[in-house]
């Protein structure tokens, strides 16, 4: 038989959360984020989920491409633009929308022949300090590309760095209205953070927003907020099974390098489920698992296709009992990717990101307990 662990993605889950921002976002049209092959869930597994969105956002053109051939021709967004001119010549092909973020993308453009003008998005550097023109540059930059035969519409977009925190928006908000407020075009202002936290007051000013982790069941502010506020469902589940128990005397050891002691009798799980399927090695003692649907936690140092948990307290569960390493169970208790990941020091991009391509993948459409038990592995 197949080792037993499984990854399910839900697609039922993925049309709620896609409603969810909905709600928050009011009338703006709304890019679905796609990037990093839809955050380690599978463009192709998410498609039909987030095909009700207005366009589908993502970095790299063989991205681009798989979107296309599942037969999308509504809007997609290359939300870094282009690399190197010749990636111009896909995007007319493709019909791709794409970012312009700094002066070597608009010689690009004024270099590129093509029969038909592009939409682009122009990036305003508003304080995160990754990509984008200098608020004292960005008037120059949208006339200089205004002026563009090879330029169709001119969307105006910058990206908030604190909307998930005290910090809040306020400062790049004024900035970029600042200098935007008589420019003509739509705008693009919030990702998950600012979609949830801050949608309220920005649905007069964001004619686009850009959703991404809150698509996929986490919560963009965690853990000032979790899912469960914004009413956001796991759209990655990731179970295994109980390989072996094993019983501890008091003073007895777990895995690699000794890091637990038992200080008392014990009973424990080795569990199919390693760093190698994507599980964070430096996750410590006390992570939190899910056994049965119940809660237990993770002893000792994660080895690359084992780790180990406590059944001390769960003197029902033993030999091919459900562990839910993050997601929902078989019979609907949930456990956060959020809890899972802030235990190991990190986030739950990461660990969506990067499930490993050896863990089997099943998509379910529904979260009923009778179709999650029949993905089981």
């Amino acid at each position: 038989m197949p080792r037993p662990i499984l990854a399910t993605i839900d697609r039922q889950h993925l049309r709620h959360n896609l409603a969810r921002v909905r709600q928050h976002t009011g009338d703006a049209k709304l890019w679905a984020v796609v990037k990093a092959d839809a955050y380690g869930h599978g463009i192709e597994r998410v498609f039909d989920a987030l095909r009700g969105a207005d366009g589908f956002a993502l970095l790299d053109l063989a991205e681009a491409e798989r979107v296309r051939a599942l037969g999308w021709r509504g809007p997609i967004l290359l939300l870094e633009g282009c690399f190197e001119p010749r990636d111009l010549e896909l995007c007319s092909r493709l019909g791709l929308w794409h970012t312009v973020h700094c002066t070597e993308q608009i010689e690009m453009l004024a270099a590129h022949k093509t029969q038909q003008p592009q939409r682009v998005f122009l990036k305003m550097n508003s304080g995160m300090n990754r990509l984008g023109f200098a608020p004292e540059r960005y008037r120059a930059a949208w006339s200089r590309l205004q002026a563009l035969p090879q330029v169709d519409d001119i969307c105006l977009s910058t990206h908030f760095s604190d909307a998930d925190g005290p910090r809040g928006i306020a400062e790049q908000l004024a900035r970029f209205e600042q200098v935007t407020a008589d420019l003509p075009g739509e705008r693009s202002l919030s990702n998950s953070a600012a979609s949830l936290r801050h949608g309220p007051a920005l649905q007069s000013l964001s004619d686009w927003v850009r959703p991404g982790i809150a698509l996929y069941g986490s919560a963009p502010d965690f853990a000032a907020s979790d899912a469960g506020r914004w009413d956001l469902r796991p759209a990655m589940s990731l179970r295994a099974r109980v390989i072996a128990t094993q019983s501890l005397a008091p003073g007895a050891t777990v895995g690699y390098g000794s890091t637990f002691v038992a200080e008392r009798p014990m009973r424990i799980a080795v569990v199919a489920c390693g760093y190698a399927d994507g599980y964070p090695r430096h996750a410590p003692t006390g992570t939190p698992v899910l056994v049965d649907g119940q809660r237990s936690r993770l002893l000792g140092r994660v080895s690359m296709d084992m780790l180990t948990v406590d059944l001390s307290e769960l003197p029902a569960a033993g030999m091919g009992s459900e562990v839910t390493l993050w997601g929902q169970a078989a019979a609907g208790a949930v456990l956060p990717i959020d809890e899972v990941a802030a235990a190991a020091g990190t986030v739950g991009y990461e660990l969506m990101c990067a499930l490993a391509r050896r863990v089997p993948v099943q998509t379910v459409d529904g979260d009923s307990a009778a179709a999650l038990a029949s993905a089981a592995p």
